[in-house]
């Protein structure tokens, strides 16, 4: 039996604005899903964020957790590399797609799509209880156990203690998809589900043509606007969406966007399945692409912003047709074995 009771809530980060200095080390913000991993023996088990059990989506990192100790419990990240050789970077969208609920199709993904893990903590070892420890002590744990040649699916993430670096690293390895950086303190404990790390994100914005939304779950109000921007070809390309508003902003949407409702747009264009779930509705109400909006974001990748976009105002000011996906502020292309190879 483990020393610690599962599921585990991980500890979380807050954002702050800039690197903090002093009594901090800071590591890379891998962009996946955030997974706390239990062996017990045979017992192998992924647990999510919110600690529902990842292990049936990831069926291809069970031999590697079995390369671990035989009862331990890590925390880590789970990501998907796409790209060449020399060129490679994370990708969020191939990620997402793992989540689906056909054995089928996780079974194909596992081989075409492979996952790997990053691990940043260790929580417990064989009897003990790591988490009242500092994060040095558990780091040096942690290194312990990657001392030997992991599994090449296993991967221990690079820290410094030198905030001039981390800032380094906060620009280089946005090229190779990863999202900022982390920062933790020296002597601090592992606190569950309590946000005692610190976060540098990425941030921009742009503006994007309103293209639809969905009802809000519950039905009151608009829950979410789709977002378009123009490719090079003139074509309004789907890049992702807002949440988030609030209640009367909501209620106030709908009616504020009914002059712009499409009535005869083709059904099959409105509604579609999610790939999360196969019983999830993603249908949503088409609008007349002439509103404009500015959007803060972190990373585009391909032609959709990674994750949901943050809404910052209306821009009747603006052209649609000026809302280019050529606009968009990219990072340069960093490959991810770089990273990787990084504080080795």
């Amino acid at each position: 039996m483990l020393p610690l009771e599962l599921p585990i809530a991980p500890m979380l980060a807050k954002s702050v604005a800039a690197i903090p200095t002093g009594g901090f080390i800071h590591e890379p913000k891998w962009d996946g899903f955030r997974c706390i991993v239990s062996r017990d023996g045979d017992d192998i088990v992924l647990g999510s964020r919110g600690k529902k059990p990842l292990t049936r989506y990831f069926p291809e990192l069970v031999p590697a957790m079995a390369t671990l100790p035989q009862r331990c419990i890590l925390d880590g990240e789970i990501i998907v590399r796409a790209g060449e050789p020399g060129a490679q970077h994370l990708s969020w969208d191939l990620l997402a797609q793992r989540i689906h609920p056909a054995e089928s199709r996780v079974t194909r993904l596992a081989a075409e799509t492979p996952a790997e893990f990053v691990c940043f903590d260790v929580l417990a070892l064989g009897d003990d209880d790591l988490t009242g420890q500092p994060w040095e002590s558990r780091r040096a744990v942690l290194e312990t156990l990657f001392a030997p040649n992991p599994h090449p699916s296993l991967h221990l993430s690079a820290y410094t203690r030198d905030s001039g670096l981390a800032g380094d690293w906060f620009t280089r390895f946005e090229g190779a998809g990863l999202d900022g950086v982390v920062s933790k303190a020296v002597d601090g404990v592992y606190e569950q589900g309590r946000r005692s790390m610190l976060k540098i994100k990425h941030k921009r914005t742009a503006e994007a043509v309103v293209v639809g939304y969905r009802i809000a779950k519950g039905g009151d109000g608009v829950g979410s606007l789709l977002l378009g921007m123009y490719d090079a070809d003139g074509e309004l390309a789907r890049v992702g969406g807002i949440v988030g508003f609030p209640l009367e902003m909501r209620r106030q949407l709908v009616s504020e966007l009914a002059p712009l409702v499409i009535a005869d747009i083709e059904p099959a264009l409105t509604s579609t399945r999610s790939r999360f779930s196969a019983e999830k509705d993603a249908s949503y109400v088409p609008l007349e692409p002439s509103l404009v909006v500015e959007v803060a974001f972190d990373q585009l990748e391909g032609h959709r912003f990674r994750h949901a976009v943050s809404f910052v105002r209306w821009r009747p000011d603006r052209d649609p047709t000026s809302c280019l996906l050529e606009q968009v502020d990219v990072a340069v292309a960093y490959d991810l074995a770089e990273v990787f190879a990084t504080g080795r």
